[in-house]
Order: structure tokens, then sequence, then C-alpha cells
């Protein structure tokens, strides 16, 4: 049994770990509040803004002048997957879900012919992914130290995204993220956003009936429209990843708190044995010894 010493020592231990994880949890409990509104307002202008460019696929689909941002290059051999995790850790299975997902999915890809690029949000996103998929990371953007994600960050992606797509290096674009559902449920998310994927068949019917007025022209519109629909697609993966991942720790240090508070119970139970067995045994010693005399 550990000595008296070793167990005052490991029971502060624990009661120093608890406060931590007590606090981690108060602060992301802070963050998850105004993270869900800002993931629950831009779902949406998210999803009408989908819905809109998947309408305007199926209407040009087949048109040889059709922006690549809307039908893509034609082609389906280069896979490009944008892993969206966090920056930080300790926040249960969170960000382990993204990397097993984005794995499968590439090997699936790689199977059936197709090459896989990666472009990994977040470090650990990239941590996990360069044990196995090294060779397939093309690049890696990270938010670390910013207090709050904004629009132009998501647009910085997007660029990026919409470059490589016109030098040709990429045929289809492939958002992988956590949607965020509750405080303990989010839901790893396989979202195409090149090309435009097709509406459900009802959609699809109303689109290729109905007729759009374009106003200047049709080229000014949609070279302003596909960019800001893109941005926006990435945009809405990040704030629903950021309240995932706060609500993702909220859960997390809830459990190790209840977990430190039980571990301390059960260390003090065991220090006040070996206590009681040390009086004891003095007792014992004291005793024998008053007979002896």
């Amino acid at each position: 049994m550990p000595s008296l010493k070793a167990l005052r020592t490991r029971i502060a231990s624990v009661k120093s770990t608890q406060k931590i994880t007590s606090a981690m949890k108060m602060v992301a409990a802070s963050k998850l509040r105004r993270a869900q509104q800002q993931a629950e307002a831009a779902r949406p202008y998210a999803e009408r803004m989908d819905r809109m460019v998947s309408a305007l696929s199926a209407s040009v689909a087949g048109s040889p002048t059709a922006p690549q941002l809307l039908i893509g290059t034609g082609r389906d051999k280069v896979h490009l997957l944008i892993a969206v995790t966090a920056d930080r850790g300790l926040a249960g299975a969170f960000n382990t879900n993204i990397g097993r997902a984005t794995r499968l999915l590439a090997r699936q890809l790689e199977a059936e012919g197709k090459t896989v690029k990666i472009l990994t949000v977040g470090r650990k996103g990239r941590d996990y992914l360069r044990r196995e998929l090294a060779s397939r990371l093309i690049d890696g953007v990270t938010f670390a130290g910013k207090r709050r994600i904004d629009f132009t960050d998501a647009e910085g992606i997007s660029t990026t995204v919409t470059a490589m797509l016109a030098a040709g290096e990429i045929d289809v674009a492939t958002l992988v993220y956590n949607r965020f559902k509750s405080v303990i449920a989010q839901e790893v998310t396989q979202q195409q956003i090149i090309p435009a994927p097709p509406p459900p068949e009802a959609q699809a019917t109303d689109a290729s009936s109905a007729g759009y007025d374009y106003e200047p022209d049709e080229e000014t519109i949609l070279a302003q429209l596909l960019p800001q629909a893109l941005a926006i697609q990435v945009y809405r993966a990040l704030l629903e990843s950021a309240a995932g991942e706060h609500g993702a720790r909220m859960s997390a240090m809830d459990n190790a708190t209840r977990n430190a508070g039980d571990m301390i119970k059960r260390l003090t139970q065991n220090y006040n044995r070996a206590r009681q067995a040390n009086i004891t045994r003095e007792l014992i010693e004291i005793i024998s010894g008053a007979e002896a005399v």
C-alpha cells in the first residue's frame, strides 16, 4: 500500500487537475453560447444559397459556357478533401472523428482509382492525417490564437480552392466537418462543394422548367455570386465546427471533472484506511511494550 505522504501528494495532484478541468468546462460553456448562435444563424442563408446553386447547376447542365465553380471540370479524377478540425485538443473524439472519416474517404477514393489531395483546417487534423496520409497533404490552415472566426477566413480558403480549380489541379472538392447538433452530439458531415451537387428530383424538375433573368448579365452575376456562395459554404462549416468543438470540450471536461471527483473519493478512502492502520499498529506496539515491561 502506498505511504500516507504518497497518497496526500496524489490527492493534491488530482484536486489541482479537477480545478483545471472545471475551469475549462466553464470557459467552453461561455464560448459555446455565442458559437451556437452564429452557427444556427448561418444555416438558413447557407442552405438557401446551396439550393439556389444546385438549381443553377441543373439548369445549365451541359452548357459549354457554364462556370467551373458550378459544374466543375467535367472530370472525376482528382479529389480535394477539406478536413475541418480544431487547433486544440481535450475535446473527446471531436478531432479523431474527422480524421478517421477523412482517412476512410481518401482510402475509398483511391481504391476507385482517384487521386486524393487533402487540405487541413486546424492543427489536430493535420497532425492526425500526417501519420498515414502525409503524401496527400498539400496545405494546412490554422486559426490558433484567433478569438473569433470571420468571413474573411473562409474567403481565404475558398480562394485557394478556386485557384486550384482554375489551374486544373483538382476536379472535385468535398468538405468534411462536424455539424453541430447539440452540446453532446456532433454529426460528421461530408459536403461536396465543387461541382455543385444535383438537387433532389422535385427541385430538379422545378429548376429545369424555371427561367432565370439576369441583370446586368449572366456572366457578371455568376462571377460574383459563385465565389461568394463557395465562401459561404466554407464559412458555415467553420462555424458548425467551432460550435461543435466547444460543445465537445464542455462535455469532455465535465466528464473529466466527475472522474476526478470519484478518484479523489477513492484516494481519500485509501488514505483514511492507511492512516487508521498506522494508528492501530502503533497502539499494538505500545500495548505490547507495556505488557513486556
